[in-house]
């Protein structure tokens, strides 16, 4: 086995979840992962921890979503109440054997399943932000995602673990440097009322007064490399064009531009999937207002992947989330959908209060 899957699992176990003697632990992820999801129970043991496994067969959930009536998708089961309720930490594995999956269902199946786990959804993001929750989205590199990226599958492990520094004698101590220089930034940005995103296609103002910016690195996403916030709902004006497609449950958006008025999108287009891109807007009220505003500082990401939990962290990028709101940061919308998309700035600015802060792809402060 690649030596690079019990670096990264002991630096999963130990940095990222600060996982404890005796907590509960689930650990997730398709039959695809299963090397990564051997190494982090291992470690979890080894610990003294409660760790235990749920194997995903997306085959289950292509045809839970095409066949199950109203009632069964509104039904939630009692040990998924538990689970949320009970455990002391989630680590969630992403890696596929096929990342299209649910391209045949319905988009309106899909936001319909979603709307209904709602309240599910709001109490992790509530236990994540009173930190009675640790927990971690991590993804173990795979064909189907190589092929998304359009890599060989070596290629796509080298690109994987390099985003996170696990190549490096101590990965921990890069982290440590990266949540250090962005707790810098975060406390200047919570000082901030109004800000400004310039770029092409792209005028976008908001108002963040209040709300509190995040420092993300690695411990809630891993690689990771982002600080963001919650913008005040109703403050969102103006315009953004998305540089790159927008991915979101197996389907990929191209050319997404989104105008805002008192925080609301009010008009959207795409060039590819528009249908989507609207069914996912209309999935319910929250859905077309913004629920985070990020930049992205991981410059080790060099390029777009088509691949979320990286395509965001790309130094040099911002990305908004429509739909849902992260507790930590004080923001208050509420949905089932939370979408990230992806906007280019290395021609571009961001103008906090008045005065430039960040320039062509840096940070100016």
């Amino acid at each position: 086995m690649d030596p690079r899957v019990d670096k990264l699992a002991k630096l999963l176990i130990h940095y990222s979840l600060k996982l404890k003697k005796g907590q509960l632990l689930k650990i997730q992820g398709e039959i695809s992962t299963l090397p990564l999801i051997k190494a982090t129970f291992k470690e979890a043991v080894a610990i003294g921890a409660q760790p235990y496994t749920k194997i995903i067969i997306p085959e289950n959930e292509e045809t839970y979503l095409k066949l199950a009536s109203d009632k069964q998708l509104q039904y939630i089961s009692p040990t998924i109440r538990t689970e949320i309720n009970k455990i002391d930490a989630l680590l969630v594995i992403w890696g596929s054997q096929n990342t299209r999956g649910l391209s045949g269902v319905e988009p309106k199946r899909q936001a319909q399943a979603r709307r209904y786990m709602t309240p599910l959804i709001n109490k992790m993001f509530k236990r994540i932000g009173d930190n009675s929750l640790s927990w971690c989205g991590t993804l173990f590199p795979t064909n189907a995602e190589a092929q998304d990226a359009e890599m060989s599958l070596s290629d796509w492990e080298d690109f994987v673990y390099g985003a996170g520094h696990i190549g490096a004698a101590d990965p921990v101590k890069h982290w440590k440097k990266i949540a250090k220089e962005q707790n810098r930034l975060a406390k200047i940005l919570n000082r901030t009322r109004n800000i400004h995103f310039l770029s092409d296609d792209t005028d976008l103002k908001m108002v963040v007064k209040g709300r509190k910016w995040i420092n993300c690195a690695g411990t809630e996403n891993f690689p990771d490399g982002e600080i963001f916030t919650g913008p005040i709902e109703d403050s969102v004006e103006g315009h953004i064009h998305f540089t790159y497609p927008a991915v979101y449950m197996g389907k990929i958006v191209e050319d997404v531009r989104l105008e805002f008025k008192k925080g609301k999108v009010v008009k959207e287009s795409a060039g590819k999937n528009q249908k989507f891109l609207t069914s996912m807007l209309n999935m319910d009220k929250g859905a077309r207002y913004v629920g985070e505003i990020a930049v992205g500082t991981n410059y080790d990401i060099k390029h777009f992947s088509k691949n979320i939990l990286f395509d965001e962290k790309i130094g040099g990028t911002i990305h908004l989330a429509v739909g849902k709101s992260i507790d930590e940061s004080g923001g208050k919308n509420n949905s089932a959908l939370h979408w990230d998309m992806i906007c280019n700035m290395k021609k571009g600015e961001i103008v906090a209060d008045g005065k430039v802060i960040y320039r062509n792809g840096k940070f100016t402060i």
